[in-house]
Parts: C-alpha cells; structure tokens; sequence
C-alpha cells in the first residue's frame, strides 16, 4: 500500500510513519515548509528524521518539500484568528491529498492524537477532514504522549525531534477548539484555495532520502 505522511520536525509524525512502515507500506513523505514565518532549523530536522527512519527500516524515502508560508500569510491576513490552526491543517491535507492523487497513492498517514492540542480536538479532526476525498489515517489516535515518546525513542527520533527549532509564531492566542463546518466554509470563501494548493504542489521541490 502506498500512503503520503505529512512530516513534520515534532515527536509525533515520524513516529506515525514508523509505524505505518512497519506494516509494509510504502511510503512518500511531504514536508510543508512554513518559511519565512520560521527559519532553516525545522526542515533540517525533518532531513535527520527521515534518515533515521530510512537507515532503521532500510529504506530510500522520497519527500516533497510545499512551500507553505505564503497560504499561511494568506490565512493570517484573511481569516478570522481563531481559526488559524484548523485553516492551516486543511491546506495541508489538501496539498497532500493532491500528491496522494499524482503518485497514485490510497491515502493519507497523519500524526494525530485526540485531545493532543488545539486542532485535534474530536471536532476540529472532524471539520479537517470535509475537505478531502481521500483516507486519512492516525495511527497515534489513541496513544498518550507518554506512549509516542516511549516509540520515538526506541526508533531514534526523540533526540533529533526535541532540538531546538522554531515553534510555529501564528498560533491564536484562543484557537478555536469546537470547529463548526460553516465557520471554516466562511473563512475560506475568502481565500483562493485551488490556486494557493496547485502553487504548493507545483512548485514543491522533490528530493530523496537514503537510508
């Protein structure tokens, strides 16, 4: 079975991806790149964490780098604040839905955890979702940190995943935890959503990591 992951530099995609690998599936990574809103740190971890996890399951894995920033300044100057996170996993879903479609893929892997924070509460998980046409898949759904963390360092991610990077600066003071379908459909009748995921696809740079 061949699956996208969203990848990013934290403790919980890599871990998602692990163990997805470990069933046999194959696997190719999208990276979305949240510059100039941070620096280089993130996506040098993200380089890191793949070869640890193409050396651990000997493996080469491909990884799409989008260009995220410019949606993320469109969101921003748009949309209503409090939405911001929601908004954000959606673009991100939808570009990853559109490589899942280029590669001939079956689905989408996700880093997920309930409750975890802002945008995974049961209801904002829910409202990510409508968006897309394609599955999506959490394999940390129902762990704790506690439990990502124990797999994180068994698989060598955890060090790498807790250097120094650059938190995200546009996370809502009060994010929205309770999404409802109409407030995000407002939202993003404000923005150009085909045009701003098409450019991510397009222009995503394509490199391979070897394990």
């Amino acid at each position: 079975m061949k699956l996208i992951t969203l990848i990013s530099d934290g403790i919980d995609s890599p871990v998602a991806t692990h163990l997805m690998l470990e069933k046999g599936c194959n696997i190719i990574a999208v990276h979305m790149d949240n510059r100039p809103f941070i620096d280089e740190r993130p996506f040098e971890k993200v380089k890191k964490l793949l070869t640890t996890l193409a050396k651990h399951h000997k493996i080469t894995i491909k990884l799409y780098i989008a260009k995220h920033g410019p949606t993320q300044a469109e969101i921003v100057k748009q949309c209503d604040r409090k939405l911001t996170c929601v908004l954000c996993r959606r673009f991100m879903y939808r570009v990853a839905e559109k490589i899942v479609e280029k590669e001939k893929a079956e689905g989408i892997i996700t880093g997920e955890s309930l409750g975890q924070v802002a945008s995974q509460t049961l209801d904002n998980l829910y409202v990510e979702d409508t968006c897309l046409n394609t599955k999506v898949i959490r394999p940390l759904i129902g762990l704790d940190k506690t439990e990502i963390i124990a797999i994180a360092k068994d698989i060598g991610t955890y060090p790498i995943s807790i250097l120094p990077g650059h938190c995200c600066g546009l996370t809502p003071m009060f994010p929205e935890t309770h999404g409802k379908t109409k407030d995000i459909d407002n939202a993003e009748s404000k923005l150009d959503i085909d045009r701003l995921v098409d450019d991510a696809v397009k222009n995503a740079k394509i490199i391979e990591i070897k394990g």
